[in-house]
């Protein structure tokens, strides 16, 4: 997909959602424990009930991959859903990959060839030979971790060199050198408030991936204030806060109602630019 086709969809649906399938056999609703395959059926019934609100799915693979192969399974059958019934879906793999470049060159072939996702998060801190393996997939997308919405963030994206600027800045500027705003997209948590104003600095029409509204509490009034651009330039994640709305046999429904919630306050928000 596009950015522009990323645009489009934006527009038709006045929604720039991701619903983030970070699913847990330990929080979805019991019933559905006796399933063949619980996990695919949870997240078949959510993505039906919210596909028409959303421009994105976001499986976190680590909760496929704590699961072994039935996980494995569970992952590719989703994808395969996605792809099979609702094409129009932009398809994230949230796997947070990042190591030397012939190792990633193999995440990169899992994701982007074999599951055939259309983007997959990846630290950049062991620098462009561990990125550039994933560029090199025409139409894919690479998104990279920048500022995140964790407490441990400070840590380390917050710290300063000697001229002022933060690490995570440091990694908007250098990774320009490694791909652009039509194959790279970057990780900014919602928590971050008017951060993504300086962040617009660096990269003003890239889109940016932003968990952390819902359940970990990030604005999203804010974080169209400051990081919305005239292609709108955001993607904006629930997780919990949509897939575990509900959890008796009516979560589907739950959900769509979760999803429909924001998707209204984004409509209301893109006014300003469509």
């Amino acid at each position: 997909m596009t950015k522009q086709e990323l645009f489009e969809q934006i527009k038709k649906k006045e929604s720039f959602l991701c619903v983030g399938l970070d699913t847990d056999p330990n929080k979805i609703p019991a019933h559905l424990l006796y399933e063949e395959d619980p996990i695919f059926t949870f997240n078949k019934e959510i993505i039906d009930a919210t596909a028409d609100l959303c421009v994105a799915y976001k499986p976190n693979t680590a909760f496929y991959e704590s699961l072994g192969i039935k996980g494995w399974i569970a992952l590719g059958k989703t994808i395969q859903y996605i792809k099979t019934y609702y094409p129009e879906q932009f398809i994230i793999a949230d796997a947070k990959r990042g190591d030397i470049g012939n190792t990633s060159a193999m995440y990169a072939r899992t994701f982007l060839d074999d599951l055939n996702v259309d983007a997959v998060t990846v630290a950049p801190y062991m620098g462009e030979d561990s990125v550039s393996p994933f560029l090199s997939y025409e139409n894919k997308w690479v998104i990279l971790l920048a500022l995140t919405s964790n407490k441990g963030s400070q840590d380390f994206q917050l710290f300063k060199n000697e001229e002022g600027q933060h690490l995570y800045e440091r990694v908007l500027e250098k990774s320009q050198d490694w791909g652009n705003d039509e194959n790279m997209m970057y990780v900014v948590g919602a928590t971050q408030g008017k951060s993504f104003e300086a962040i617009r600095k660096y990269v003003p029409n890239h889109f940016l991936l932003v968990p952390g509204v819902g359940a970990q509490g990030g604005s999203l009034q804010e974080v169209c204030k400051y990081g919305l651009n005239t292609q709108c330039g955001l993607l904006v994640n629930s997780s919990r806060g949509i897939i575990y709305a509900d959890n008796t046999i009516d979560y589907a429904e739950g959900a769509r109602n979760a999803a429909k919630t924001l998707q209204l306050q984004m409509a209301k928000e893109l006014e300003a630019i469509l």
